[in-house]
């Protein structure tokens, strides 16, 4: 799944020289498209926190996206990037009364939550505003499945909207979260299930919503597994079991429904990849007496590989891909510069070919990382940098920037 010759973002890892990781913005708009073409009635909010850069931000707002922002900090960014403060909301339901308090001053009005503790803060420091529910899912099917931290029963959601309309604010909505890189479509049908039985029953109570959030959790195609094998989520039946959800939603009586998203890295995973180089490629023996190959890489865990203890990202190899030329492999465990066991793909699933004549200082291109690249790297873990980031315009036209982040 090396990116097709010619293609910007080929062009852009081949012509790099050092480390940096590249997005290809013309690549986020055309999975953009192919979201709203797939999922017609629902709006787009990006989930910032995906990927925080300025460029794949305003390409975004450009297209007409809004905002999932986690933190304040992020909405002032995604106002900066051009997004109406309108087409925002804040979708973290842990917030302490300063952070409400600073949103509401920016203008957002649409806050997530799940508690009435929260919902009280709320009425407090962002009053007259509009809040929707998280409902806990059981994240059954997802790589991370969010199934903790955020999210009520909805006994405990019926109460908290109660709540919202006693206090003054208004109870606009319910939300979901599947679980992030979510590869079932039963996940899904479930989520549809509860907002269901809970949107019934608010009816009853005499509370009429305006919308439901169906969260993130869209799966990027371009990830391998733990053991090294292709994830192959069936985007295709996901997209069916969502469009016949938000359907039959739309069907209950006493609610006027539209519907948001918050894809992340759905529309920018496969679209950002890493110029990294290799540290080193040696062999030694462990405890055990087995001899283990070693494929140090330039980056890791901490400067853009976050998510190695979960899935592998695809390597390429570019001076050693030759046509017609048989190259000799040996299976390696990837691990990132530092001096930390963590540092690495998790090698108890099993090893990675790679080539026997790797250098150090040889490319190699990390493919499908541009979803919490830049979010997830230390300052500096080790005295290892954070990548920089480059980018491809939508007409291939190559842009930089030295520093880190959005």
């Amino acid at each position: 799944m090396e990116p097709r010759e010619n293609t910007p973002l080929h062009t852009a890892l081949a012509a790099a020289t050092d480390d940096r990781i590249t997005f290809d913005l013309a690549g986020i708009e055309a999975g953009y498209d192919t979201l709203r073409r797939e999922l017609p009635g629902v709006r787009v909010r990006f989930a910032v926190k995906a990927c925080p850069v300025d460029e794949v931000l305003a390409c975004l707002a450009a297209k007409g996206a809004g905002a999932d922002a986690a933190s304040v900090p992020e909405m002032e960014q995604a106002l900066r990037a051009g997004v109406p403060v309108g087409r925002m909301h804040y979708g973290n339901t842990v917030k302490s009364d300063e952070n409400i308090a600073d949103a509401y001053r920016l203008g957002v009005r649409d806050f997530a939550t799940d508690s009435v503790e929260d919902v009280t803060a709320l009425a407090v420091h962002a009053p007259g505003s509009r809040v929707f529910c998280r409902l806990a899912t059981s994240g059954d099917g997802a790589l991370w499945g969010l199934s903790d931290k955020y999210g009520c029963s909805p006994a405990d959601a019926l109460l908290v909207l109660e709540t919202a309309r006693d206090l003054g604010l208004t109870p606009a909505g319910l939300s979901v979260h599947v679980g992030s890189q979510q590869m079932t479509a039963e996940g899904w049908h479930s989520a549809f299930e509860q907002l269901a039985d809970v949107l019934t029953e608010l009816r009853r109570r005499g509370i009429s919503l305006d919308h439901v959030n169906l969260g993130g959790g869209l799966p990027a195609l371009g990830y391998l597994d733990r053991h090294g094998r292709p994830l192959d989520p069936p985007l295709d039946k996901i997209f069916a079991v969502i469009r016949e959800g938000t359907r039959h939603l739309g069907r209950i009586p006493g609610h006027r429904l539209a519907f948001v998203m918050e894809p992340g890295r759905h529309l920018v995973a496969d679209h950002g990849a890493i110029r990294a180089h290799v540290s080193r490629l040696s062999a030694r023996r462990g405890p055990d007496g087995e001899r283990r190959w070693w494929l140090y890489l330039s980056c890791g865990k901490f400067n853009g590989l976050y998510e190695m203890d979960e899935l592998r990202y695809r390597l390429v190899f570019p001076t050693h891909q030759m046509a017609g030329r048989e190259t000799e492999h040996v299976r390696a465990v990837v691990a990132g510069p530092t001096c930390d066991s963590d540092d690495a793909y998790a090698h108890d699933s099993g090893l990675t070919p790679v080539p026997r004549a790797l250098a150090s200082g040889d490319p190699v291109w990390v493919l499908s990382c541009g979803a919490y690249a830049t979010s997830y790297m230390t300052r500096g873990f080790n005295g290892f940098s954070p990548l920089p980031y480059t980018w491809t315009g939508p007409a291939g036209r190559p842009d930089s920037r030295t520093e880190p982040g959005g």
